[in-house]
């Protein structure tokens, strides 16, 4: 697949992912919003209730008392009137001379009871008639005398005797019920001014964050003048959960995208990668043809060169054919030994061979070996054994081969204006370890390219220059075997100024001490 036809299918997939991720949060927005408005309205309904419900309270405890004050000592004196069953009894005298009773009851079904010691009941009806008619403008006046006495006076009573708070509370449940709110509340009752005159125990715990969101204010009495008002306060605590609760169905919506995305992102990173891997080894498969023809072609025209006859006559001529056969022949086997190392990534450790080797031996016959290439480039390659005690327990096969890897990358990434400058050292640590130090003078790593360098098939850009050839396998190839044998490897390098690869490992005395105490 090309890399164009992967990118549009990411930007089409993260399109479609963004639009799906943009439709369910406004949705969910939406929903939020309207739950929060009908919430909002159901409170405030609830509230206007429980403020009417305390007027009509305060309007009956005027009623009753001023009627009780007035049936006790205007009524009652002035008609005469005495306490009947079931109502009030009213005696009285028409303009005829007529005698009568009237019983008001409470059911407001009048029942006119006329007694009369003469015989001559109906001529009298007309004329009580306009006496009761003179009775109900009389108690008219009464109410007016009432209401007028609440609009005086009760805004003078304390409001902890107009708005109870065992009442308030009884009507806030009641109505936030009516109203399908059956959530927990806090309430408090205040003056105009901010003074409490009475609040409920968690009502001290609303934060200024939660004010905006989930205090409600109902005002209470509402003809109150304006310097006496005072206000109802409700705050819910469990607001925001009870709004949120309506948009649980989406919580598995979302949680199924970003699945969904993060398969996608997954899938795209191993479609790259599996792109990026068929390049290396496409550019493995050229490297290594290229590698592979040149000693072949070398060996092909000196077995050409044998079947002259005049060749075969000089000894001389032999030798030297015989020489480019033998290091056509080992350079050929070193490449084939570098494929091969590809199988090595996947094989335990029970694949080495592992034995007690000293480590400055070893090095100073592998630089014994590379010093002729070195010098070839008019360089210099030094090596400084400040090790006491190197004696490593590793595969000498490999362990060669990954001090020789290391060397041959400072040949390859050489400057070509300045002679090559190799330097090895073997280094004392503590803990019963063995360092060595590989440095170079060549072209350096960028600082993005060091944290790949061990990576199979990777290999670092030198721009021009084309002399440059290999697998991309060397040094993913030591940082496996050192791995294996137990040490590690890291890099410092600077642009333009050289490279320094170190590595580590364990002393071959360190190691029996270790497994000795495991046994003991």
């Amino acid at each position: 697949m090309k890399k164009s036809t992967i990118w549009l299918l990411t930007v089409l997939m993260a399109l479609t992912f963004c639009g799906l991720l943009y439709i369910q949060i406004v949705y969910m927005e939406s929903m939020i919003r309207m739950r929060d408005d009908q919430f909002t309205e159901g409170v405030r309904r609830s509230l206007y209730a429980v403020s009417s419900l305390l007027e009509q309270d305060e309007t009956k405890y005027f009623l009753e008392e001023d009627v009780a004050e007035v049936e006790s000592s205007t009524v009652y004196s002035q008609y005469g009137g005495t306490p009947h069953l079931g109502g009030i009894k009213y005696s009285f005298t028409t303009h005829s001379g007529l005698i009568g009773d009237v019983t008001l009851k409470a059911d407001a079904d009048k029942i006119y009871k006329l007694q009369s010691d003469q015989s001559n009941v109906a001529s009298s009806y007309n004329s009580m008639r306009e006496e009761l008619k003179g009775q109900y403008l009389y108690q008219k006046g009464i109410i007016d005398d009432v209401i007028i006495n609440i609009m005086n006076k009760a805004a003078d009573r304390p409001i902890q005797e107009r708005a109870d708070s065992v009442a308030v509370r009884r009507y806030l449940t009641k109505e936030l019920e009516n109203n399908g709110l059956g959530l927990p509340f806090e309430f408090a009752v205040v003056s105009r001014n901010g003074h409490v005159y009475y609040k409920t125990g968690g009502f001290d715990n609303v934060g200024p964050a939660n004010i905006e969101n989930s205090m409600f204010v109902q005002s209470l009495f509402h003809n109150d003048p304006a310097s006496k008002k005072n206000y109802l306060k409700v705050y819910f605590p469990s607001k925001n959960k009870y709004i949120l609760s309506s948009v649980k169905f989406m919580i598995p919506s979302f949680i199924f995208t970003f699945i969904l995305l993060i398969v996608f992102l997954y899938t795209i990173i191993i479609a790259f990668r599996q792109k990026k891997l068929t390049e290396m080894k496409n550019d493995f498969i050229n490297n290594m043809t290229h590698e592979f023809k040149t000693p072949i072609s070398t060996i092909s025209l000196a077995a050409q060169m044998l079947n002259d006859p005049s060749v075969r006559k000089s000894p001389n001529m032999l030798q030297h054919i015989s020489n480019v056969i033998n290091d056509e022949t080992k350079r050929l086997r070193f490449q084939v030994e570098k494929v091969l190392q590809m199988s090595m990534f996947d094989k335990q450790k029970g694949t080495l061979r592992l034995q007690d080797v000293d480590a400055n031996s070893l090095i100073s016959n592998v630089v014994n070996t590379f010093r002729l290439k070195v010098e070839k480039y008019g360089g210099h390659i030094e090596a400084q054994f400040n090790a006491d005690d190197a004696i490593v327990n590793v595969d000498e096969m490999h362990f060669t081969n990954v001090i020789f890897n290391l060397l041959d990358n400072a040949i390859k990434y050489r400057k070509e204006d300045v002679a090559p400058e190799l330097k090895i050292t073997t280094e004392d640590l503590q803990g019963g370890r063995l360092r060595i130090i590989i440095a170079d003078n060549g072209i350096g790593i960028k600082k993005e390219d060091l944290k790949k360098i061990f990576e199979k098939f990777f290999r670092v850009s030198t721009g021009n220059r084309h002399d440059v050839k290999g697998f991309g396998l060397g040094l993913a190839y030591v940082y496996k075997m050192l791995n294996l044998m137990g040490g590690s490897i890291t890099a410092e390098s600077e642009l333009g100024k050289g490279t320094r690869f170190i590595i580590i490992l364990p002393l071959l005395s360190t190691s029996d001490d270790e497994e000795e105490a495991t046994k003991g």
